[in-house]
Parts: structure tokens; sequence; C-alpha cells
């Protein structure tokens, strides 16, 4: 594996205007935060990829491509969970510029790899984590796995109880 990188400066890599390097890196992710619950990247040192060209100028083109697995409860049935996330994000940074030419994770010519990664990977983690497409949760009377109990397991419904007075009402 690759040695674990945070920063990396991009004058160091020497590129002429044109020119374009492949870089193997390791970087730790952070874990994140979902819904109030923590998910954990694993492995927590994810082996990336770091596709650095060099533009005309004195701007920078970045392609970061990694892959990895993060565990942690199921958003519906709370056994675990662990996804596996593709991440392939694109960055320009072209100094002095504003907006879509300025990255946040560049400054004076050195890259934030570490915060760039996290932040990709969590854009692309899925929105509902699930230990599977069709889990199908708990149940919301007596908290059974339903992909256990299957899909005959019911409760006699109670009546309203808005409804309640009604039934005390006597017609003749």
């Amino acid at each position: 594996m690759s040695v674990v990188t945070h920063n990396l400066d991009l004058a160091g890599l020497r590129l002429s205007p044109g020119e374009g390097r492949q870089l193997e890196l390791a970087v730790e992710i952070e874990p994140l935060i979902l819904g109030g619950e923590r998910y954990v990247p694993s492995p927590q040192i994810v082996p990336v990829r770091l596709d650095v060209s060099r533009m005309a100028g004195s701007g920078h083109a970045l392609r970061l491509r990694l892959s990895a697995r993060f565990t942690g409860s199921c958003m519906r049935c709370l056994k675990e969970a662990s996804p596996t996330v593709e991440v392939d994000a694109r960055e320009i940074d072209v100094p002095g510029e504003t907006g879509d030419l300025s990255s946040p994770y560049v400054s004076d010519r050195m890259l934030d790899l570490a915060a760039w990664a996290h932040d990709a990977f969590a854009l692309a983690a899925p929105t509902k984590v699930l230990c599977r497409e069709d889990c199908a949760g708990l149940c919301p009377e007596c908290a059974a796995d339903l992909n256990e109990a299957g899909p005959e397991h019911r409760h006699e419904r109670l009546p309203d109880p808005r409804f309640a007075k009604l039934g005390e009402l006597k017609l003749e």
C-alpha cells in the first residue's frame, strides 16, 4: 500500500503545461455521520488514484478515484450495513480565479487530499444506508424484523380512539 498522504504539493510535481501524472496514493477517510449514526469507512486508509494535469498557464485539472465500503446501522432494520461507495471526482484550480475555476481543496498549490477524499466520499454515499436493497425494516407495532418475520406478519387493528364514543351510541 502507498504512503498515507494528507496534503500533496502540486508544485513539487514539476509538471510542464499539458503534462499529466497518475499517482497511486492512500488517504485516511474520517467516519461519516448520517442521520445521527456513525458510519466508518472500511478500510479507513483507502487507496486512491489521483490524476494531475497541468493546464496551459498555471492551473491544474485533478481527478480522484477510490472505492471503499462503509459500515454502520441499516436505516430500516438497524442491522449492520456495508454498502460500497465508488468515487470519481474532478476539480479544476486556476490560481487567482474564482467560482468554478477555483478548487476549495487547493491553497498555494497544496492539495488537501484528505478533505477532498472525505467530501467526495460523503457525496457519493447513498442517502439511505440499507443492509440490502429490499430491506423491509421493523414492524411499527412490535419492532419485529420484517425481513425475518415475512409478509404474513400482521397485528389486529385496534379501533381508532377518535371514534370510541360512537361505540357508546344506542341506536333503535
